[in-house]
């Protein structure tokens, strides 16, 4: 038997690595239904775009009438708490100028963030995309309930 040993620098580790995907779920104030067909597909390209000049892109957004998903790989430099103030308020802001109709939307409070593994990166872009679908099926209370025990968390 031959030992063979390798040289090791640590060039591979000379800046910081992460790879950190969260699946993010807010809903609007009081979970009305104010997230109107007309320019949710808009807001959800908008809150990509915001995520992205975030340095946080999104890997999918979707939603239905009064909550939306994303899936975001998180630089090491911006916390969720962070990154979803600043989604909330950027499109919240851009509803407003954009749809003035909708004077009396906001979004709640609150919001779900889920950290998700790399190989469950697919089947959570499957999910948000199909989210019309799925809540033919299931409340949004259901499914973050769902969430919340997956997750191990008391309400």
């Amino acid at each position: 038997m031959v030992a063979v040993f390798v040289s090791y620098t640590g060039a591979i580790m000379s800046h910081s690595q992460i790879c950190c995907l969260v699946h993010v779920v807010f809903a609007t104030a009081e979970r009305r239904p104010c997230i109107r067909d007309e320019f949710r597909e808009r807001l959800h390209r908008y809150v990509g775009g915001i995520a992205r000049e975030l340095g946080t892109p999104a890997l999918a957004v979707g939603g239905t009438r009064d909550h939306i998903h994303l899936l975001l790989s998180l630089p090491r430099t911006l916390s969720v708490a962070k990154a979803v103030q600043l989604l909330k308020a950027s499109s919240s802001k851009w509803i407003h100028e954009n749809f003035p109709r909708t004077q009396g939307f906001a979004w709640q409070e609150g919001y779900g963030a889920f950290s998700i593994g790399v190989s469950q990166r697919e089947v959570t872009v499957r999910y948000i995309e199909r989210q019309e679908e799925h809540h033919r099926r299931y409340s949004f209370a259901e499914e973050m309930k769902k969430f919340l025990d997956v997750h191990g968390i008391e309400e």
